[in-house]
This record gives C-alpha cells, sequence and structure tokens, in this order.
C-alpha cells in the first residue's frame, strides 16, 4: 500500500560537481531520500561516477 499524507521524507537528486569542469559528454546523477526535518540545506554525498570512473563529490540540485 501507499503511503498517506505529507511525511517529512523528500526525493533528492544528487548530481557530480566535477563532471562538468572534465568536459565529458553526460551527466552522473543517483536519486535518494532525505529527512527535510532533520537535513533542510542542500545534501553533499561521495559517489561514485561511472564516466569518470572515480569517487567525487556530488550534491543535491533542485
Amino acid at each position: 500500500m501507499a503511503k498517506k499524507g505529507k511525511g517529512s521524507r523528500v526525493q533528492v537528486i544528487l548530481e557530480c560537481t566535477e563532471h562538468k569542469d572534465s568536459g565529458m559528454p553526460g551527466t552522473s546523477r543517483y536519486i535518494t531520500t532525505k529527512n527535510r526535518k532533520n537535513t533542510p540545506d542542500r545534501m553533499e554525498r561521495k559517489k561514485y561516477n561511472p564516466v569518470l570512473r572515480k569517487v567525487t563529490l556530488h550534491r543535491e540540485i533542485k
């Protein structure tokens, strides 16, 4: 069953910060969830970028 009502968890998209500067085509994005009450500011995580083949910093985009 689906959840009812508005919860405090929202879906966010994390995008690689180094990929734009590299000049390579494509983007590295991840979809995750966060708790709005505990994390009101933008999220930052180190995730794997398959195009650059290394772990890079990914930031939340609107």
